[in-house]
């Protein structure tokens, strides 16, 4: 989720498998600092990025990206559909019980604490991840985490499958940075 330092970047979950072990599981996250995005230079795309020799990343199911600050998770009303057919919910209900308004947009409420409405913290997992937007989708190839190699290490520090991932070759962390809201 959105907090109000960084505007631009948020949480979210992405594809994944079951948590690591051996060399991976020795990651561990810590909170993530806040960008400044006036300082940060623009996304530099294709292969001229500073990231064009890929980047690493697997989903380590720590659910470190849908807790933590208050922010924002955008929605749009197909993604509002998609999670209450999933869910068997009216869209009435979704939008009552789980979005907000913020900033002429709609986003994902949180709790207190800022966790995800839809985090399980008892099993660490969305309780909506095959419906999960767009945004928690392409975690965490933002274009916000990918500015420059200090954002993306700056994201590492939150995430630890940034850190101990697989593969992901440019390409596909363009695609994903395109469908992302932010």
């Amino acid at each position: 989720m959105l907090n109000e330092q960084q505007q631009e970047t948020t949480k979210s979950e992405t594809p994944g498998e079951a948590p690591r072990t051996g060399e991976d599981a020795r990651c561990s996250p810590v909170p993530i600092v806040p960008l400044d995005d006036a300082t940060e230079p623009p996304v530099a795309a294709g292969e001229g990025a500073w990231y064009a020799e890929g980047l690493s990343f697997g989903c380590t199911q720590c659910g470190n990206c849908c807790t933590g600050q208050p922010g924002y998770v955008w929605v749009g009303q197909d993604e509002i559909q998609q999670i209450a057919e999933y869910l068997d919910r009216s869209v009435g209900e979704i939008r009552l019980l789980h979005t907000r308004l913020a900033r002429g947009r709609t986003s994902l409420t949180e709790f207190a604490n800022g966790d995800c409405t839809f985090f399980d913290p008892r099993t660490r997992r969305c309780r909506v991840y095959p419906a999960r937007p767009r945004q928690c989708q392409t975690w965490p190839f933002w274009r916000s985490n990918l500015v420059s190699p200090q954002s993306w290490k700056e994201t590492q520090d939150a995430c630890p499958g940034a850190t101990c991932g697989d593969f992901v070759p440019v390409e596909e962390i363009e695609r994903r940075a395109a469908q992302s809201p932010v």
